[in-house]
């Protein structure tokens, strides 16, 4: 369900479930304050490993719409995009959503150093700072993650 994703994280992880829900920092300005908020980097999506053979307990969390599924069959998101999610949250980088399809032609790079050391991706130059998208193609998601330019060679 919408703005459950906290929640649903919580409530998995207390019954025993191993999820992620990756969050970011968003600073948000109403008439009379503003505030840093922590908001999902996937609204609407929590990551869980669970038996595929007995989905029911994870349905009857509140906030659990369904699980993603193609036609009738569960769809795992890739190990390597949830590694590659992990360490982007361990890392501390200033990350947040970004347009899955708005990067498709950008040059592939791979990270050489840094704390994402190994992880590939797209770069986009904003401003002169690099960001590197991380995606997770099931979903058609990705994440905007800051890094140095030195950190950064092309994929050929």
């Amino acid at each position: 369900m919408p703005r459950h994703d906290k929640s649903v994280s919580i409530t998995l992880r207390r019954s025993g479930y191993q999820e992620l829900t990756p969050l970011y920092r968003a600073k948000r300005k109403w008439a009379d304050r503003s505030k840093l908020l922590e908001l999902p980097l996937f609204p609407g999506y929590v990551f869980c490993r669970f038996n595929p053979l007995f989905p029911v307990p994870i349905l009857n969390i509140p906030g659990v719409v369904n699980i993603v599924r193609t036609g009738r069959t569960l769809a795992p998101v890739d190990d390597n995009e949830i590694a590659s999610l992990q360490r982007l949250v361990e890392s501390g980088l200033n990350s947040e959503p970004g347009s899955y399809h708005d990067f498709q032609v950008g040059q592939r790079v791979r990270i050489e150093g840094g704390p994402l050391l190994g992880l590939e991706g797209v770069v986009i130059e904003l401003r002169k700072a690099l960001r590197l998208v991380l995606s997770v193609s099931l979903l058609q998601r990705a994440i905007l993650v800051e890094i140095d330019r030195e950190w950064v060679t092309p994929i050929v």
